[in-house]
């Protein structure tokens, strides 16, 4: 197992449940894991299978790519808030999802709330 990357998956995955306000317990019963397994993820003490670690993505909104460590920022520590990234890479991937009318709905609400 690489030490490295489960320790970066579960710290990106315990920050993303943490932001959604979410369990251990919930995130474990979304994704079809027991919460035992869910919580040595997090602790990162194992990688989960290809299909779980989808499933995680999903559930959390996160890329896979942030979620394991291939992207710039999700790799370095020089930002002053590293949450800030988090959060708007969660957000982008959330809006790639939406229609053409959703989208624009969300760029309104969000240029609102600039203001």
């Amino acid at each position: 197992m690489n030490k490295q990357l489960a320790t970066h998956l579960g710290a990106i995955a315990r920050l993303a449940r943490e932001q959604m306000s979410l369990t251990q317990v919930q995130v474990a019963e979304r994704v079809g894991m027991a919460s035992a397994v869910y919580s040595r993820v997090e602790r990162g003490h194992m990688i989960p299978s290809v299909e779980t670690l989808k499933k995680l993505c999903i559930e959390l909104m996160v890329s896979p790519e942030d979620m394991m460590g291939l992207t710039e920022s999700s790799t370095s520590g020089a930002r002053a808030r590293p949450e800030d990234d988090t959060t708007l890479r969660r957000l982008i991937f959330v809006a790639r999802k939406l229609d053409a009318g959703k989208l624009d709905a969300l760029v309104h609400v969000a240029t609102e709330l600039a203001r």
